[in-house]
């Protein structure tokens, strides 16, 4: 059974957001954490409308201080983003951040713990500043995000079933 928990946004300060999304997945913790330490199934969960693809050689050595190069289209936009790993704590805890990109501020934690002895719980808790603040978040991004973590969750939930 694999059960998901919609994404909720609420604003911290003027600018800056988090996003809060659990998902139950049909696999243990480790085989779990594996999945996400190949950079290269987020090709795999991330939604086809944003054109998605990474530049970096592959495969990615996962770990602290890993550079990871990508390409992406944002609302017909071609966009570049670069991340870095600033933690990663097999089999529970790793951060991607923005180096540069499209937000302001993005900082993506991955959390993951038992739920049985067959199942993994995955938090993901995102926090982000965007441009034009309050405007462009409620017009644009705010939408966007939700689609993209409920697209990941039924990706998730047929990946790791």
């Amino acid at each position: 059974m694999t059960t998901f928990s919609p994404p909720i946004i609420e604003r911290l300060s003027s600018n800056v957001y988090q996003l809060t999304s659990q998902t139950i997945v049909n696999r243990c913790l480790e085989e779990t954490f594996e999945f996400f330490a190949r950079a290269e199934n987020l090709n795999k969960i991330t939604p086809p409308w944003l054109r998605f693809n990474i530049v970096s050689n592959t495969p990615i050595r996962m770990g602290i201080g890993t550079i990871i190069e990508y390409r992406l289209k944002l609302r017909g936009f071609p966009m570049k983003w670069v991340s870095e790993i600033p933690i990663w704590q097999p089999p529970h805890r790793f951060v991607d951040q923005q180096k540069s990109g499209p937000y302001r501020y993005w900082r993506h934690e991955h959390l993951l713990q038992k739920h049985d002895k067959d199942s993994t719980q995955m938090k993901d808790i995102v926090t982000y500043k965007v441009p034009f603040g309050r405007f462009t978040h409620a017009l644009f991004v705010k939408r966007d995000l939700k689609k993209i973590f409920k697209h990941r969750h039924h990706s998730l939930r047929d990946l790791l079933y």
